[in-house]
């Protein structure tokens, strides 16, 4: 979810991390065991002068989806299920909102199934978790091409996945 947001003019900064869990301070592996109720997430920091908070959204439901709640392509379990974190009532309302077109357009057979949550403390991910898509791009090529996101989000979105 870096690769996208980290393109767009007025967003300074796309940290991976993990979100909505119980523990302080959690490693990946514990995330991922599905024990910890941590998500990975990305928190992005963004001058709403220059992005508005609804087209971070708009993109945000063009990189995923939003019918599945068992994870993400090849990334399956309750860690690595779509969640919108809001950091107050105007952030919830816009994204609660969103999530309601999105769902009023007819473009998903099934129902849009992304959770939207009060955000909690936020842990920055290991070191070789950000940018991965710089520092490991062939891999990250590989994985979105054979995960079948691209072909997904190429079927629901076309040209329109920005």
């Amino acid at each position: 979810m870096v690769h996208p947001f980290d393109e767009v003019p007025g967003v300074h900064r796309v940290i991976s991390g993990y979100t909505g869990g119980l523990i302080e301070n959690p490693r990946y592996e514990d995330v991922c065991s599905g024990k910890t109720g941590h998500v990975e997430a990305v928190e992005i920091t963004f001058d709403p002068d220059r992005v508005s908070y609804g087209q971070l959204l708009d993109m945000f439901w063009r990189q995923i989806d939003p019918t599945d709640d068992g994870g993400q392509f090849y990334d399956r379990g309750s860690s690595y299920r779509p969640v919108i974190f809001y950091v107050n009532e105007r952030q919830r309302r816009e994204a609660e909102e969103s999530k309601g077109r999105l769902a009023a357009s007819g473009r998903f057979s099934s129902p849009i199934v992304v959770d939207v949550r009060p955000a909690t403390k936020f842990y920055p991910a290991e070191d070789y978790h950000q940018n991965f898509y710089r520092t490991h791009a062939a891999h990250y090529r590989q994985y979105r091409q054979a995960s079948g996101r691209d072909l997904f989000l190429d079927r629901y979105w076309g040209d329109n996945r920005k």
